[in-house]
């Protein structure tokens, strides 16, 4: 008797001592306010990893906030004052660990976090209040369901730097989910939420429309690289429609350039007007298959600065983005609670996509081992 007692302490005093697992939404993040503006851009110019601007980054990238913070601050005034996409990453690592704390009992409690790469919760921020929490594994899991070195792989470079910095005695096992374009929930929500969309058409018009998948376009120097991003979002448009049963004919297009240099095409405002001003096209409905969330790319640049571009803005309707949808929280759910009971701890192809796009990014790792994983002291 006196030795069950004994066993049974141990395992209480264990499951003491364990602590939370931390799952940590990573992103890019935007400005909860329109004051955060400037930050948020210079933060996001001086990121060669997503824009590479040469050996004066820093400096050019302080002019480029400057000019852009102004017309910048007013689209985030005229989307209701800053970006919702705290707001709704916060939501949904909520309840996906209110789920993971039913699913995966062996891990729990699971405890929510958010780490933006531009914005406040910074991965600085976030890795402070973890180490205060008492965190010692935890899940670093990108918010981009497509990778690209640029950003998924910027937000990876980020926590190593701050890791090194904060955490050099590797007090926390991290692991990662790198990426999950076909992720069952995802495809499931924005499948429904297209029909429902197509379903305000008038049933005759219903076969003359065009689904317009739009994507936040990439830098061809990044591209041509090797970068995985394009496969993996023509991956999930691909998903999406073979749900759908291919009833609708469909595109994938990029959006959101920035400055000279030559990007990812065609553009969504182009192919756009070139459909609205088709006759025999009813609707053009589109579908912003890279966001989960509302942000600034959804509810100013297409709710409103691509209507003003076209003739017939009449012609065009958007696709709710995912935000709070059960389906997609649930997906999201399912994929962690898969992680935390499989032996992986990241993608077989994070690897290569370090090899092929890491090459002139400074201050990070030769390999994800450096990070992910139960490191030697």
């Amino acid at each position: 008797m006196l030795k069950r007692c004994s066993i049974l302490g141990q395992i209480r005093h264990y499951s003491c001592k364990k602590g939370p697992t931390g799952i940590v939404f990573m992103n890019m993040g935007g400005p909860s306010t329109v004051p955060e503006t400037y930050n948020f851009l210079y933060r996001l110019f001086s990121d060669r990893d997503i824009i590479p601007l040469g050996r004066f980054q820093k400096f050019i990238a302080k002019i480029i906030a400057k000019r852009r913070t102004p017309s910048i601050e007013q689209k985030y005034e005229e989307i209701g004052g800053g970006s919702p996409i705290r707001y709704w990453s916060e939501y949904q690592s909520k309840k996906v660990c209110e789920i993971l704390d039913k699913t995966n009992p062996d891990t729990a409690p699971h405890k929510p976090y958010v780490a933006f790469r531009y914005a406040s919760p910074l991965t600085e921020e976030t890795l402070q209040r973890m180490k205060q929490d008492g965190i010692k594994k935890a899940v670093a899991f990108s918010q981009y369901p497509q990778f690209s070195y640029s950003t998924s792989g910027s937000s990876m470079n980020e926590l190593f730097r701050q890791t090194l910095e904060l955490d050099p005695e590797r007090s926390i096992e991290w692991s990662f989910i790198d990426r999950w374009p076909k992720n069952e929930g995802l495809i499931k929500a924005f499948a429904e939420n297209i029909e429902k969309k197509v379903s305000e058409f008038p049933t005759e018009d219903r076969e003359k429309l065009v689904i317009l998948f739009s994507a936040h376009s990439l830098p061809m120097e990044i591209v041509n690289r090797g970068d995985s991003y394009p496969a993996e979002v023509a991956a999930t448009v691909y998903a999406i429609m073979e749900r759908l049963n291919f009833k609708y004919p469909y595109r994938l297009v990029w959006q959101s350039q920035v400055g000279p240099r030559p990007w990812l095409g065609g553009k969504t405002d182009a192919i756009t007007k070139k459909l609205t001003n088709n006759d025999s096209i009813k609707g053009v409905v589109l579908v912003p298959v890279a966001f989960t969330s509302d942000h600034i790319e959804t509810l100013h640049e297409l709710d409103i600065e691509l209507k003003e571009e076209v003739d017939k803005p009449e012609k065009i309707v958007r696709v709710s983005s995912l935000n709070g949808n059960e389906d997609f929280i649930n997906g999201l759910a399912q994929l962690v609670s898969s992680h935390l009971s499989g032996d992986k701890l990241y993608s077989k192809q994070l690897e290569l996509d370090c090899i092929l796009g890491g090459g002139d990014i400074v201050d990070t790792f030769n390999h994800p081992s450096e990070l992910f994983g139960k490191q030697k002291n």
